[in-house]
């Protein structure tokens, strides 16, 4: 291999490992297994922008922090989207969301901070999602807040696994990037 295809294959390795195992750009799916019935079977839903994801009970979110929980421990994994395999960040959110809320969100940290509706620290609650700058580029890292300022997340540093944080610590705080949530709005 010459120096000039060593520098190419070299530059695309980086350049997959800074995105957080994000993948192509998807849109938002319909949750697995549903498919839309009459208007007299549709829950009441407040209208919200086009493109944009919500819950349909906000107990979810609670849920989801629940369940990321009980994945601490398991393993990193590039591009992991299950947690037999591994997770990475924005695998590790799409996961939990689909099991706790039948919730499909693209595996990419930056779509799914595109389609949750921003939110401010003071309105941050369990289950929301906190977004980081890793590596130069907004959202390209992802967690779910736990509460009492931790997040959990699975970051490809210190160890390969699904672990809390705190996000004052002076690492990640300096890095939040966005903070959003999926719970109705109102």
């Amino acid at each position: 291999m010459n120096a000039g295809n060593r520098r190419l294959t070299a530059l695309s390795l980086a350049f997959l490992l800074t995105a957080c195992g994000s993948l192509p750009e998807q849109a938002a799916l319909p949750p697995s297994g549903k498919t839309a019935g009459t208007p007299a079977e549709q829950p009441a839903v407040p209208p919200r922008p086009a493109g944009r994801i919500q819950l349909a009970d906000d107990t979810h979110a609670q849920d989801a922090v629940i369940y990321a929980l009980g994945l601490i421990g398991n393993h990193y994994q590039f591009g992991g989207r299950n947690p037999d395999s591994g997770l990475d960040c924005s695998g590790m959110v799409s996961w939990i969301y689909e099991q706790v809320a039948g919730v499909r969100l693209p595996h990419n940290a930056a779509q799914i901070a595109k389609i949750a509706r921003p939110i401010d620290r003071s309105a941050l609650a369990p289950g929301d999602l906190v977004f980081f700058n890793t590596n130069g580029t907004p959202h390209s890292h992802m967690g779910i807040y736990a509460g009492e300022g931790r997040f959990i997340h699975a970051p490809s540093t210190r160890g390969k696994y699904v672990r809390t944080d705190r996000l004052d610590s002076g690492w990640f705080a300096a890095r939040i990037s966005g903070l959003r949530t999926l719970r109705r709005e109102g």
